[in-house]
């Protein structure tokens, strides 16, 4: 999975926020819905415009980002 085929960051488009390509649905706000107990099957019925891959692909960018380093401090 080439999570690049499917999310962007354009600068005029929510001030930069990577989101799927084609949508204005940053990958946040669908992290965030999961977060919230929503399920893929549910995300897309109400967002048509997203597939399995591309929801595929917002885990694939978080995996990716958490790559990058910590993502808070260790407290010993």
């Amino acid at each position: 999975m080439n999570w690049r085929d499917y999310i962007v960051s354009e600068a005029e488009v929510l001030g930069g926020k990577p989101l799927l390509k084609g949508t204005r649905l940053s990958v946040e706000f669908i992290l965030g819905l999961f977060a919230m107990g929503w399920k893929g099957q549910t995300i897309l019925e109400n967002y048509p415009s997203l597939n399995q891959e591309s929801i595929q692909a917002v885990f694939s960018y978080a995996q990716d980002s958490l790559k990058e380093g910590p993502v808070f401090e260790v407290t010993q």
